[in-house]
């Protein structure tokens, strides 16, 4: 079985050998695009000593299906609808590919001598269903839709059906599908072949479509307090003004009177018109207006799980349930998981030391080399380029990982490449005070700090009592905002003032053992600024080792990091150089999408603001810089002679910063303790977590917990009076006892 780790290659290059050496055939797509040019491309069999003249310029990956790969066939979810009940129809496969806004619409499998079958609307003739098979071909990451979205890459092993069998579910699927959106008596539009997809524009008046939009209402769950239903509510708001195209205004007050009677306990107005609000200005998967081209109302299938449906459309972060009107509402981040290894590829330079450092680790890891190769990208572009808004490509990142996981490789890599051409006098690895670092700066003014185990400092910060840790935290949030004009050098007892740093470019990568790290985070480390200018990136399990090798930098990476290390963009005299930074221009395309990102960010923070969540409005209030600066970063990896800020650019810094804010937001709030109490409540919920169905009986979490009976008392009934946890009767041999169930 191949997995996601052995298939790490994101370079079209490599990645088409390995698809070729599993026995699949590949055929050249020009890149971002879907299907190939080559005349006769179905006939086509590259071997892997043929690939170099293909892919050897930047091109998607295209599978050949059918009969030229093994009986290879691909499963295409065209439609939300299908992607939403899948699972119910197909059968299981460890194989699924897709992308960002269309997660797993690919389902792969082997199945021998199946036929290509296409399932379509038969009335607004969209696509629904697709089993593609020879005559076909399918593009897999890590080829880049048009959108700018990355495709998944096809790993693992696609289970073995029989082909007839697999034929029948595609086929009941689509029925079902259809069913869903048209009811299940064939009408005459459905039947006719040549009925046109409905106008929307056109055939519907305003009370019209309010009544059906009543009618897909009355069919949503309501909202139930603990059991998702801020998720709900949101997905109704959706459903109104985004499937709909109902007036905000217009909405709110059918919610008021249709929705809301039903939900336990009823939304406040004030909580309505926020949900109405975020539904109006967040971006979603669907088209505005999709839901007026459904001809019945009743599109929602009582039988079948329609949690895909609504989490489309969810928040990302909730409220906890609400006990009464007068309690302060408190934001609940939700887990998005680790990151997608998709993301973690950026086209060019960081892509390259990324592969370098893969290449020659002794326990090779994604995530630590793809930290590593952003710091040094970071680094180089530092106080030389600048985005329209004067975004500079200072970070200040971290990986989290476990001992001897292999943290320091790329921190040598990084050395490395800077000794070599010549730029070695930039480097930094402990923060000694922050005069110290002020000091080092006025000298260097850009500057890579390289430290690990970065929790020590966080701790001496949060425990010391003399001022000299406080000065190290001032510096590092002040020399961040300074990025793009003057840092003023301290005034020293009796003397003049030593003058000021121009345009300071400090770049940090740390790293930190997880659990110690989020042990020396306070709240008051929250919601000062430098925990949401971090951009924090779990490592996850050690790689599988290899054995170590000597090899030498690649000539492309040296060449890159040289060219960063003679531009010099400014003007100066002898005694002082005074920078000018390049602009890096947005595209139209791109600036649209970073607007929008903006405005998803603003709808997050003002959620965050109105539940009082302090934390959340720090985190969120940085979000949108840190999409500007990853943007600038991919655009000068991908080219670093004539970079531009393009919709891939803007697309995958929305993305990855999104991902990561929401991710921050989660481990904060499970680990982060106000006071020994709190994280003896973290602490057990920790535990339910990772436990098998969420649940562990009294005797076991009493034992885990090391409590004395009167603490674990109070910890549990605070637990559940929050509606965190819920008690549960267990059977055991002699007796009937208690467990205790994790509810969020």
């Amino acid at each position: 079985m191949v997995t996601q780790t052995e298939m790490r290659s994101t370079v079209p290059l490599e990645a088409a050998r390995e698809y070729v050496r599993r026995g699949w055939s590949v055929v050249p797509v020009p890149f971002k695009q879907k299907r190939p040019v080559l005349k006769e491309w179905e006939q086509l069999r590259l071997a892997e000593t043929d690939l170099d003249q293909y892919f050897n310029q930047p091109a998607n990956v295209g599978l050949i299906l059918g009969e030229p790969s093994q009986g290879l066939v691909d499963v295409d979810l065209d439609c939300v609808e299908a992607r939403a009940i899948a699972a119910n129809y197909l059968p299981p496969t460890p194989s699924k590919t897709g992308r960002a806004t269309a997660t797993d619409s690919h389902w792969w499998y082997y199945a021998v001598g199946a036929k290509t079958v296409q399932h379509r609307d038969p009335v607004t003739k969209q696509m629904l269903v697709e089993l593609r098979s020879t005559g076909g071909q399918t593009v897999v990451g890590p080829s880049i839709h048009p959108t700018g979205q990355p495709y998944d890459i096809l790993a693992g092993e696609p289970a073995v059906v029989p082909a007839e069998m697999l034929t029948s579910c595609v086929e009941a699927l689509a029925k079902r599908v259809i069913e869903l959106r048209h009811g299940d008596q064939p009408t005459a539009a459905v039947r006719n072949p040549n009925t046109q997809a409905v106008d929307r524009h056109r055939v519907d008046s305003p009370s019209d479509i309010e009544r059906r939009a009543l009618a897909y209402l009355d069919r949503l769950p309501p909202a139930i307090s603990g059991n998702r239903g801020h998720a709900a509510t949101y997905a109704a708001a959706t459903v109104l003004v985004h499937g709909f195209e109902i007036n905000p205004d217009r909405a709110l007050s059918l919610l008021l009177d249709h929705f809301n009677p039903r939900c336990e306990p009823p939304w406040s107005e004030k909580e309505l018109r926020h949900k109405v609000t975020s539904a109006a200005t967040k971006p979603h998967s669907q088209s505005r207006g999709w839901l007026l081209n459904e001809t019945l109302p009743d599109v929602v299938d009582e039988g079948v799980d329609i949690s895909a449906l609504i989490d489309q459309a969810v928040e990302t972060v909730r409220p906890s349930p609400r006990l009464n009107d007068n309690e302060t509402i408190e934001s609940s981040a939700a887990d998005p998981g680790s990151i997608p290894v998709e993301l973690l590829r950026v086209p060019g330079f960081i892509s390259e030391v990324m592969d370098h450092s893969l290449a020659t680790a002794p326990y090779p890891n994604q995530p630590l080399a793809f930290c590593g190769a952003l710091a040094l990208q970071a680094f180089l572009g530092g106080r030389k380029v600048r985005d329209q808004a004067d975004n500079r490509t200072n970070l200040y990142l971290l990986n989290l990982a476990h001992s001897s996981s292999g943290k320091d490789w790329p921190r040598k890599i990084n050395t490395r490449i800077l000794h070599a051409t010549g730029q070695s006098n930039a480097l930094g690895e402990q923060f000694a005070s922050g005069e110290g670092l002020q000091d080092a700066l006025f000298v260097t003014s850009c500057m890579l700090f390289q430290t690990d185990e970065i929790d020590g400092i966080l701790q001496s910060i949060n425990k010391a009592k003399d001022a000299r840790y406080e000065s190290i935290l001032g510096t590092l949030l002040t020399m961040y905002s300074a990025a793009s004009s003057v840092f003023p050098m301290r005034r020293k007892a009796g003397k003049e003032p030593a003058g000021a740093i121009e345009q300071p470019c400090l770049v940090i990568y740390g790293t930190a053992i997880p659990t110690h790290y989020y042990a020396a985070l306070s709240e008051r480390m929250l919601t000062n600024g430098f925990f949401a200018r971090m951009l924090i990136v779990e490592a996850g399990k050690r790689g599988d080792g290899q054995e170590p090798k000597i090899a030498d930098i690649p000539p492309r990476i040296l060449e890159t990091a040289t060219h960063w290390a003679n531009f010099q963009p400014g003007k100066g005299n002898l005694d002082k150089f005074y920078p000018i930074p390049r602009i890096v221009q947005y595209t139209d395309e791109a600036q649209s999408l970073l607007i929008d990102s903006r405005r998803q960010c603003e709808a997050e923070y003002a959620l965050a603001e109105e539940c009082g969540d302090t934390v959340g409005t720090t985190v969120w209030g940085r979000t949108n810089e840190h999409i500007r600066k990853l943007a600038l970063l991919y655009a000068i990896s991908a080219n670093h002679r004539e970079p531009s800020i393009d919709a891939s650019a803007a697309n995958w810094a929305t993305q990855f910063a999104m991902h990561q804010t929401r991710r921050m937001l989660f481990m904060a709030q499970n680990h982060v303790a106000e006071n020994p109490f709190h994280a003896e409540c973290l602490k057990l919920l920790k535990k339910l977590r990772e436990a098998p169905d969420q649940t562990i009986v009294h005797s076991v979490l009493l034992k885990r917990m090391k409590l004395d009976a009167q603490t674990f008392v109070k910890v549990i009934e605070t637990l559940r009076q929050r509606n965190d946890i819920e008690i549960v009767p267990v059977k055991t041999v002699t007796k009937t006892g208690n467990a205790y169930r994790l509810t969020v």
